[in-house]
């Protein structure tokens, strides 16, 4: 069992930036992708970043690529989200994730940090 904490969230006003954090109970990356999805309202789940386990390999969203940046700190048990650039349409509540197979088998989810881009 992995439990997820998502922290960094809050308002912030166009082109500024913001870092999220997801700690984790346990070490994980040996044995999950983690990542970051984000649900606007009315919207589906959507992925936002993931980096693999090994080579620390990433993967972006097309809306996200060059803005965002994913990172994970073994030792800390820490995932990270520097969001920098910050557009309106980045509005959501984001979630961290611990993957087995990014994007579509995660096994474990946080319980989310507000974004709110004005």
């Amino acid at each position: 069992q992995v439990q997820l904490v998502e922290s960094g969230g809050g308002s912030v006003e166009a082109g500024g930036s913001l870092r999220l954090s997801c700690a984790a109970s346990t070490h994980t990356n040996s044995a999950y992708c983690m990542a970051w999805f984000r649900q606007k309202p009315g919207q589906e789940r959507e992925g936002v970043a993931g980096i693999y386990t090994g080579f620390y390999s990433t993967r972006y969203a097309d809306s996200v690529k060059d803005r965002f940046t994913i990172s994970r700190d073994n030792a800390e048990n820490t995932v990270y989200l520097q969001m920098n650039s910050l557009k309106p349409e980045d509005t959501a509540m984001y979630y961290c994730a611990a993957c087995k197979l990014y994007p579509s088998l995660c096994n474990y989810w946080g319980q989310g940090t507000q974004v709110t881009v004005s």
